[in-house]
């Protein structure tokens, strides 16, 4: 049994940070308190001068496994991950086949469990036609993170738009409903008045046509039929102003039942970028004008927003290429989203407790994740030791993800991850990836 103990550390944790000592043994953390002692069966870490934070648990990644590894797999991925601070992770079905089946389902599972290296959850997806197979999760609710429909198309064409199909999922389903939510026919009649106009696009032109309209209506028809049954609603990457109408800030996350995240790279980049990065900035939905990021920004600090994630989707950079219609939506983030909240705390944008609540405390909180997300005794040793006084420059060299780029290529974070720590094992350190560990299963208290 490994056994650790983490000396002298500022810890990140519940609205505060305290200095005082941290005892991990075996995958649990057994004591907290402002000096302990040990026996010489541990390893002491010197933490003087850096932060511990509870592991960032991602609820929106894409890592194309099966059928789309050659550009990521759970395995490359997942130690991206980890590189970056994020200690669990909740996948996407938009793979190929795509995972409309608890057969499907139980395969992901299984290849996580012999190749990821941080703790994971797979999502059950929706189609027009398998509502029968969707709703047989009501019996595995504490295994599977949740359903994931798409109301909006996007990467593997699983646009869910047959009205019977939601009415029996909305009204039935006892999981969380993650969703995808953007109106289809107002994107295809923007992108049929743009085209007749305008006969090449431009990356610039996809928030034209993925406009702010196309979020608001869907958003709001999913809060409505989530309002009609009491369905746990979660609604995936908020990436306009007009959306956030449809939130309030006034009870506790574990009260709320229909919530909402944002993305980082919505809260970093504006429709400005564009003109630099093109087609590596292209994703659904659409990155906008500054005034969506300020109010993005405005609403995750007064806690209209709940979650930050990543949504990472990494293609090949090949495939971001023009023209418009062939070039892939999505970008490659997991590695460096806490580093880049890190910066935004530099700057002075938000606290580093806000960064814990909303990229660990919140997500264990809206998905009942059992044992996680907080710096407790008793919890699950998901941890992870930052130096925001060691700035890290993103370099081909140590991008972790198979898709080999970054739209942060060159830029230099102000902190540097030491250390993460998944159920107990140091998986990263000194910049490189331990494998002597795989992650667990996630389970949901529910």
């Amino acid at each position: 049994m490994k056994k650790y103990l983490f000396k002298n550390i500022s810890i990140v944790n519940e609205g505060e940070i305290k200095t005082c000592d941290v005892l991990v043994k075996g995958d649990r953390i057994e004591k907290i308190d402002s000096y302990i002692t040990v026996d010489s069966n541990f390893t002491e870490i010197d933490g003087t001068g850096q932060y511990l934070f509870p592991g960032v648990i991602d609820d929106q990644v894409h890592f194309r496994d099966p059928g789309l590894t050659h550009k990521a797999s759970i395995f490359t991925e997942s130690r991206a991950a980890v590189a970056g601070g994020v200690t669990s992770f909740m996948d996407m079905p938009n793979t190929i086949p795509n995972a409309l089946s608890h057969a499907l389902l139980e395969e992901k599972y299984q290849t996580a469990s012999q190749t990821s290296i941080a703790n994971y959850s797979f999502f059950m997806g929706v189609s027009n036609d398998n509502w029968e197979e969707v709703l047989k999760t009501n019996a595995y609710k504490k295994d599977i993170c949740g359903i994931k429909i798409f109301m909006g198309s996007s990467t593997g064409n699983m646009l869910v738009d047959n009205f019977n199909t939601l009415e029996k999922i909305f009204s039935e389903s006892e999981l969380l409903i993650a969703t995808h939510c953007e109106d289809e026919t107002i994107i295809i009649q923007n992108y049929n008045h743009l085209h007749a106009s305008k006969f090449d696009l431009e990356p610039s032109d996809h928030p034209i046509i993925r406009d702010e309209n196309a979020c608001y209506e869907s958003s709001l028809r999913a809060i409505k039929m989530a309002q009609k049954y009491n369905t746990r609603l979660h609604i995936l990457h908020i990436s306009t102003e007009k959306e956030l109408q449809l939130f309030g800030n006034l009870m506790p996350i574990k009260e709320k039942r229909i919530t909402a995240e944002v993305c980082v790279h919505h809260l970093h980049f504006t429709s400005d970028d564009y003109k630099e990065l093109g087609y590596q900035i292209k994703c659904n939905p659409a990155i906008k004008g500054p005034h969506h990021k300020a109010a993005l920004w405005k609403a995750l600090l007064d806690d209209r927003l709940d979650i930050i994630a990543t949504d990472h989707a990494p293609h090949l950079l090949s495939e971001k290429e023009a023209p418009y219609e062939k070039a892939h939506s999505g970008l490659p983030l997991v590695q460096h989203s806490l580093l880049l909240m890190l910066y935004y705390h530099k700057i002075g944008v938000i606290s580093l407790e806000k960064i814990a609540q909303k990229m660990s405390h919140a997500v264990a909180d809206c998905f009942k994740i059992k044992d996680r997300g907080y710096i407790r005794e008793g919890y699950f040793a998901d941890l992870v030791m930052v130096d925001l006084q060691n700035p890290q420059q993103v370099t081909q060299q140590n991008i972790l993800y198979k898709c080999g780029w970054s739209p942060f290529m060159n830029f230099t974070f102000p902190a540097s991850i030491s250390k993460t720590m998944v159920n107990g094992n140091i998986v990263f350190e000194d910049n490189k990836i331990i494998d002597s560990y795989n992650g667990s299963r996630l389970q949901f208290d529910l």
